[in-house]
């Protein structure tokens, strides 16, 4: 009974704390759910906007604010609604750092499924660095580094918070995996920058260097010299894309980009925002067992 007593005061708090955060929202093709992240500003799915310009969103106190998409990128599945009015929204969630995030981890989701204003639903991380296809029509694109967890999310949830133990809103949940089966766009530094860039400009400029490939081990010898574990392995380099033009090949292990290490594809895409946009890029692979160092110059995709 300790433990099981523990457990709801923890989730009844984050609970308390969000309820009154996040909001239905109406869109004119839509329906979904918005986190207050700002005076004025909430995060909600791209998918959950749509086309639409304008709608309402309703918080559970019965106040109604009407908002317009002040941007919507959807290879990430994130909107940006601002509010119409100078008041009306609640106090903005504390965002937390899903990159810290662990398999296990408690994790507590809020939103509106079914109609169904200010439900909650708990489980845990059941699983980190997914994959789910974008609804953007650009066949091959993918949201990376998605959250997996078995708190239950129905239809309505899509732009709801995932909180962590102490309220910190760590995802955007986005889709239904199936039975048990829920996803979450991530809360982290790659998340900030692309709201900054919806913020500032209606959209996300974004380099394009043309590979395909999941993490990979470094063996071991060079694991040693290079001080790194894991690198991503290119299953695929799209013909004619920059990374084919610089010489990159299927089976090269990424090391480095921009000189920055490089674990999985999200390492990959946080060096591919506008400013790499035809800029030189230096790649370090691991080929054939040798260090080999190209330069890509990314298009802008």
């Amino acid at each position: 009974m300790d433990e099981l007593d523990a457990y709801s005061r923890t989730v009844s708090a984050v609970a308390a704390e969000l309820i009154g955060r996040v909001a239905a929202v109406r869109m004119s093709r839509g329906t979904g759910s918005a986190v207050v992240i700002g005076p004025d500003e909430l995060l909600t799915n791209a998918h959950v906007v749509g086309e639409g310009h304008s709608g309402h969103v309703d918080f559970v106190d019965g106040s109604e604010v009407p908002v317009r998409v002040a941007g919507s990128d959807p290879l990430s599945d994130l909107a940006l609604l601002r509010a119409r009015t100078v008041a009306g929204l609640p106090e903005p969630v504390r965002l937390g750092d899903a990159d810290r995030l662990v398999v296990g981890q408690l994790v507590v989701a809020v939103g509106n499924p079914l109609g169904l204003a200010g439900s909650v639903t708990a489980g845990v991380v059941s699983a980190l660095g997914r994959s789910l296809p974008t609804r953007s029509g650009q066949a091959g694109r993918v949201v990376e580094d998605v959250i997996q967890t078995d708190a239950a999310l129905n239809p309505g949830n899509s732009g709801g918070a995932l909180a962590d133990s102490h309220a910190r809103v760590v995802g955007i949940n986005t889709a239904v995996a199936g039975a048990g089966l829920g996803l979450a766009v991530p809360v982290n530094a790659t998340t900030l920058r692309i709201v900054d860039a919806l913020r500032t400009h209606g959209r996300v400029r974004r380099a394009y260097l043309g590979v395909v490939g999941r993490p990979a081990p470094v063996p071991a010898a060079v694991a040693e010299r290079c001080g790194r574990r894991t690198g991503l392995k290119l299953a695929e380099v799209i013909p004619g894309s920059p990374a084919a033009r610089a010489g990159l090949r299927p089976g090269d292990l990424v090391l480095d980009v921009g000189r920055r290490p490089v674990h999985d594809a999200q390492g990959v895409q946080r060096q591919l925002f506008g400013d790499a946009i035809n800029t030189p890029l230096p790649v370090t692979v691991l080929r054939n067992g040798a260090m080999v160092d190209v330069i890509a110059v990314p298009t802008e995709l």
